[in-house]
């Protein structure tokens, strides 16, 4: 535990890349396997799922530092993050335990969810007690469920790789899908011998930058594939030893939540893996990203929503085939096998061949990209034809070349503390737009402003705030944002009947005053014949 917690010290308090990628190598070469796996568990992402109330864990904190609830309570407000707040109030260690990671978290946290409330308690002032206080802190976030550090998974798979001597390649494509942090799985992730396979795992996605310049400096349009940029859940088709496969992005199998599919799966050569991207598909178009919603989420589904939100599978890359791996042939080649597998005339079928946009200059494409909301799209993907299917997201090869959002005005209402570092600041933010002369609620957004920024609208709302309740501030209408927004679609959850995808701010007004923000009707105006979400 001591070497665990010092590693997340160090990733914590260094912004460096390389400082960052040797500690974790450093901690990999020199951990045992168990403790590797559990390492490389919580690195990842991976969370244990949830041991016990932070209600309790807040009562037990402010009982051992003996200090009372509402003390606590002004402490955790100002600190922001729970695990620290506990870690920083409670006294100084006793003895101090010497355990793994791996014994604390198989003999101290996992046996946590199985107990009663009593003894949760007790083993949680004898952990304490055994902990220094930044060992607690790691302990308290692996409890909590909050143990994030500031290192993506292509840092992880490049320590990794440096500490086995392994291409990134084969240690992203073994991390992928389930398996279980154990000694044997970490020996197999380190090891240069293949061993055993998982016929269901997937291989790691290929993924796209933002295109923000203008299409002319790539060169001859000739030289790309473009294709639709669908607005759905992008997913692996995985066809192998006589089973079925979905797997979505966020590496979570969702076959049995779009059962539609499994008979056109089914009936794939062994040893198929498609690319593509889950859509809600009716009268041969796309639905909504909205539409698909009401289906994420739920394991099973009634036929009413089968029959109103049918799925389909469009696919755009060929990643296998006959069991081989095809990744690094050209997209040309993979595409022609592609459509060779996918019959482009059965529009019945569930799984579906995704259409190229034509045109022969990027003026004309500029102009079919234009019209990417007419069919629920967000606008044209850019792939070189002699590109491989790369490992995560390299420059130069895929771009996504997106719509621009929808925009509005909007006056801030409503505010609150953000979280973690951005706990003693007010960052969380709610807008509202004019509707007959009053102010409607209408979006929530955190995202957009520089430091800054956040820093001046923090002293502004602490200056100007009207109301309390509870965390959140109402605040004098005085300040105008744009909001930038993907989608618009009305809604009978919201109070001004309509809902936004990924709000966020894209400049402060300055130069206009509250009643000069937009109203409801004119959001109401973008919208072009969407659905009611409920």
């Amino acid at each position: 535990m001591k070497s665990f917690a010092e590693l997340y010290r160090t990733l914590d308090e260094t912004t460096k890349t390389t400082v960052k990628v040797g500690a974790m190598r450093s901690y990999f070469q020199k951990c045992s396997s168990s403790d590797g796996a559990w390492g490389v568990f919580f690195l990842s992402g991976r969370r244990l799922n949830r041991l016990l109330p932070t209600k309790l864990l807040r009562e037990w904190a402010a009982e051992q530092a003996q200090i009372p609830d509402w003390m606590f309570e002004e402490c955790y407000g100002a600190v922001g993050d729970l695990a620290e707040t506990m870690a920083l109030l409670l006294h100084a260690p006793g003895e101090q335990a010497e355990f793994s990671l791996t014994d604390w978290v198989e003999n101290r946290i996992r046996p946590l969810a199985s107990m009663s409330s009593e003894e949760q308690r007790f083993a949680l002032h004898e952990a304490w007690n055994q902990l220094s206080v930044h060992e607690r802190f790691v302990f308290n976030k692996l409890v909590t469920g909050s143990f994030r550090v500031g290192v993506s998974q292509g840092l992880v798979i490049r320590a990794l790789a440096e500490a086995s001597q392994l291409p990134q390649a084969t240690i992203a494509h073994r991390l992928m899908g389930k398996w279980e942090p154990t000694a044997r799985f970490f020996i197999q992730l380190m090891s240069d011998d293949d061993g055993e396979t998982n016929h269901s795992q997937p291989y790691p996605f290929a993924l796209a930058h933002p295109f923000q310049e203008e299409p002319e400096t790539l060169g001859d349009p000739d030289q790309w594939l473009l294709e639709w940029k669908w607005d759905g859940i992008r997913g692996q088709i995985i066809r192998r030893n006589g089973e079925s496969f979905l797997w979505s992005r966020g590496e979570e199998l969702i076959l049995e939540r779009f059962p539609e599919l499994n008979p056109a799966i089914s009936t794939l050569p062994d040893g198929t893996v498609l690319d593509g991207e889950v859509l809600g598909w009716k009268d041969g178009k796309p639905l909504p990203f909205a539409e698909l919603q009401r289906r994420i989420g739920r394991k099973t589904v009634g036929k009413k929503l089968l029959a109103d939100v049918p799925a389909r599978f469009i696919a755009f890359d060929l990643l296998e085939a006959g069991g081989v791996d095809l990744r690094e042939l050209p997209l040309a080649h993979r595409r022609e096998r592609l459509v060779s597998l996918i019959s482009a005339d059965d529009p019945e079928s569930s799984i579906l061949l995704s259409s190229l946009v034509e045109g022969d200059s990027w003026e004309a494409l500029r102009l079919q990209r234009s019209s990417s909301r007419n069919f629920h799209v967000e606008g044209i993907m850019m792939k070189r034809k002699d590109s491989p299917y790369p490992l995560g997201r390299v420059t130069g090869l895929w771009w996504k070349w997106k719509v621009n959002p929808f925009t509005c005005d909007a006056v801030l209402m409503y505010a609150q503390r953000g979280h973690g570092r951005r706990a003693s600041l007010y960052t969380d933010y709610t807008f509202g737009v004019w509707d007959n002369g009053q102010l409607i609620p209408f979006a929530k957004a955190y995202s957009g402003l520089t430091d800054a920024e956040i820093r001046e609208v923090d002293r502004f709302i602490r200056k100007n705030t009207v109301e309390k309740f509870g965390p959140v501030r109402s605040v004098k209408p005085e300040l105008v944002f744009e909001l930038a927004f993907e989608n618009i679609q009305l809604s009978t959850r919201h109070k001004s009947g309509i809902a936004v995808r990924f709000p966020r701010m894209s400049r402060w007004r300055q130069d206009k005053k509250a009643d000069q923000a937009d109203t409801l009707d004119g959001i109401r105006s973008l919208m072009a014949g969407e659905p009611t979400v409920t």
